[in-house]
């Protein structure tokens, strides 16, 4: 599944050879929207890997980036253990023309529960 997300590069990490044949880099990148009066912030991590590993060097933190990147889910077993990772797995870095308007309202939709459209399932 392919996304994009718009925000500021908060930090970037070192790349990590976690084996022979696998490597990866992790950075940060910051949203912030208000909704409802409230401000909002989030801090969402991206990684690299493989030879996409140096598409962030460029960038330096406080920039205003715009992130292409799959939703990657992973299954890992050992020693009779399962555990599930996901990963957002970033393909495409570009700088932002648009800046991040930090005071801009988000429309929230209006709910009625008079609506039968709103109506829970059970």
């Amino acid at each position: 599944m392919a996304f994009e997300l718009e925000g500021t590069l908060v930090e970037k990490f070192d790349t990590q050879k976690v084996s022979d044949k696998f490597q990866k880099r992790e950075f940060v990148i910051e949203q912030k929207e208000k909704r409802n009066g409230y401000d909002f912030q989030e801090f969402i991590k991206f990684q690299l890997v493989q030879d996409r590993c140096n598409m962030i060097e460029e960038f330096e933190p406080g920039q205003n980036l715009k992130i292409s990147f799959n939703l990657r889910g992973r299954k890992w077993e050992k020693d009779g253990n399962t555990n599930y990772f996901t990963n957002l797995e970033a393909w495409r870095i570009v700088a932002s023309d648009n800046a991040v308007n930090q005071d801009q309202e988000t429309p929230v939709d209006s709910f009625s529960e008079d609506d039968p459209d709103n109506a829970l399932p059970f």
